[in-house]
């Protein structure tokens, strides 16, 4: 039984397939395929719940699903009762700088903290309500007074502070239950705004909430680690890390030393997360074939993270091993693209057959039409004829009574272009702030195919 197509959720899908990026809703109504490589997904996130860690770099070209399949990862992680972090890389959002960069990105991945009662972000404040609310309820219980309450809170605390830089940590969150016992609202703004990275100046965070420091640029990592911990405190599985656009790093950071300091950032985490240094958080690195097998500018470049991330020798001639960190997307079947286009007219006709604008003959049209104007780039980018197949779809829609023969001889499609095709960015020397980049692209979300 199909699931109930919501007409929210319909103009969601078409309005972001007509744009070739990513839908953040109803991506159950159109997704097909990829079964095993979310099947790895689910094994990390099971042993990310029983305190482990990992890390996955999903790999493949412009529009082939990468975007997509962090969407799909998110919506995944909220059902199993995760919270996600997620975010693109930019050139002002990077895992490692010197001019605010870093502390932007920590601010952007707490902006959009997803839980499954708030998959759109902004769920930083729900997260610390509920151990603040549950920790209160269960001393409630005891019998304890509100200097009770306060007492207890440093113990509890303990595992936070016993972390790099988790004293401050620890003490922004008992002053936010400080606030909530006193009712008053602006310890608890404060608090978390301290704990979004929105503070730019000590001074300014020791005058509200008298703290030392502010999350910036250097502590960005140790941060989403006691983030992490924080999280399972409060009940969930765990935290996982969802970065996009991390060619950004590789091929639009033209300083050698910029793009080796973010490497060794990824080195970092990877280590951490292989070794099992860290608990309860997992990564999601989504970038091109070049970000990673670039041997002069991607990851392949730093020797380490090339020992780390080669493929295993003997999964050749069609065989995977889905264990190794690195994720490569594979074409997609003319099956599955056919089940695609198949289930977009279902958005389209809210799942009504009888509205259906076009037969099963119009669909095995388009794929060929599709194979014969984008060639082998059709199977391995869907981006592209995904978008003309909305385009062709919704010409039709608006013009009822059109022959779709005659609608699909006019219908033309263009090749996307890969933005790291683009000069890359300079930037001034080591220790300095980048410069703000005019030309620089914005965000975008390649499209794929999934099935849960």
């Amino acid at each position: 039984m199909s699931a109930v197509l919501k007409s929210r959720e319909r103009e969601a899908i078409l309005q972001s397939l007509r744009a070739g990026v990513v839908p953040r809703i109803g991506l159950e109504h159109i997704q097909v395929g990829r079964k095993e490589e979310v099947a790895a997904i689910l094994k990390d996130l099971e042993n990310i719940s029983q305190g482990s860690s990992s890390i996955r770099f999903i790999i493949g070209r412009f529009g082939t699903g990468k975007s997509f399949f962090l969407n799909l990862a998110r919506i995944v992680a909220l059902e199993k009762k995760f919270v996600v972090a997620q975010a693109d890389i930019t050139p002002d959002r990077r895992l490692h700088a010197t001019g605010g960069q870093g502390r932007s990105l920590y601010a952007e991945l707490m902006h959009n903290l997803a839980v499954r009662a708030k998959p759109e972000g902004g769920a930083l404040p729900s997260v610390i309500e509920k151990w603040v609310s549950d920790l209160d309820y269960e001393l409630r219980a005891k019998g304890a007074s509100d200097q009770e309450v306060l007492k207890t809170i440093p113990e509890k605390l303990k595992p936070l502070q016993e972390m790099v830089s988790g004293y401050d940590f620890a003490l922004v969150i008992r002053k936010y239950f400080e606030g909530y016992l006193s009712h008053n609202d602006a310890w608890m703004t404060s608090a978390v705004r301290w704990l979004r990275g929105e503070y730019t100046t000590k001074t300014e965070a020791r005058t509200d909430l008298a703290v030392r420091s502010i999350i910036d640029d250097l502590t960005v990592y140790e941060y989403l680690k006691l983030m992490a911990a924080f999280i399972r405190m409060a009940g969930y599985s765990g935290l996982l890390v969802n970065l996009d656009e991390m060619g950004v790093l590789s091929h639009r950071l033209n300083n050698t030393q910029a793009r080796n300091a973010n490497f060794e950032m990824i080195l970092r985490i990877v280590n951490d997360c292989l070794q099992g240094n860290v608990s309860g958080i997992g990564f999601i690195f989504a970038g091109t074939d070049a970000f990673l097998d670039d041997k002069r500018r991607g990851l392949a470049s730093y020797e380490a993270l090339a020992t780390r991330l080669a493929s295993n020798s003997f999964a050749a001639s069609g065989l995977k091993d889905l264990s190794n960190p690195v994720i490569r997307l594979a074409n997609l079947a003319p099956e599955d693209l056919f089940v695609l286009f198949h289930n977009i007219r279902n958005v389209f006709a809210m799942n009504d057959q009888a509205k259906y604008l076009v037969p099963d003959e119009a669909l095995k049209e388009f794929l060929n039409y599709c194979s014969k104007t984008l060639g082998a780039d059709f199977y391995r980018t869907p981006r592209d004829s995904v978008k003309g197949f909305v385009g062709f779809l919704s010409v039709l829609e608006q013009n009822p009574g059109t022959n779709w023969k005659a609608v699909l001889g006019q219908t033309k499609i263009e090749q996307s272009k890969d933005p790291e095709s683009e000069p890359a960015v300079n930037e001034q020397a080591a220790g300095a702030a980048i410069s703000q980049a005019t030309d620089q692209p914005s965000a975008n979300d390649e499209l794929a195919t999934f099935k849960l």
